[in-house]
């Protein structure tokens, strides 16, 4: 089932339940999805483009807890993380550290990689094989603790 039509269908379930927060994340990222969509005009948005927009606002979510935490608000922590929860859920399955530092390990190899100036390089061949299922913070953390050890 393509993202937009499983947004709906969760959407619609929402109302019907009566669950307010779980609405509004979903019609948050309905009008994000909107908005990416008017900028890419007259090209068709992409499967890929939706997952960057539901992934940007995950990385929100995740910065805004932290804020939230530091200023000891703990009432929008709790609703910040119900959100970050709901958004997660259309995402695919993300990978482990130990499957990232096994990818990681091999692109290293095969691409020669020596110092910490081949972070780039190493970077970029990464995402391409993870394709969206690993988390690029984590991916960044990894790459730079082998490259400098």
């Amino acid at each position: 089932m393509e993202i937009r039509e499983r947004l709906t269908l969760e959407m619609k379930e929402a109302m019907r339940s009566k669950n307010q927060l779980r609405l509004d994340a979903i019609r948050f990222l309905q009008a994000a999805i909107k908005n990416k969509e008017i900028e890419l005009r007259p090209t068709p948005i992409s499967t890929e483009e939706i997952l960057g927009v539901v992934k940007k606002l995950v990385k929100q979510r995740k910065e805004s807890i932290e804020q939230y935490q530091t200023a000891q608000r703990q009432d929008l922590v709790d609703k910040e993380s119900a959100e970050l929860k709901i958004l997660e859920a259309f995402l695919p399955a993300q990978m482990g550290k130990e499957q990232i530092e096994k990818i990681v390990g091999d692109v290293i190899n095969e691409v020669n990689a020596s110092s910490i100036k081949d972070m780039g390089t190493v970077m970029k061949a990464v995402m391409t094989k993870t394709a969206g299922t690993a988390d690029n913070k984590l991916v960044s953390e990894i790459i730079r603790a082998k490259l400098q050890a």
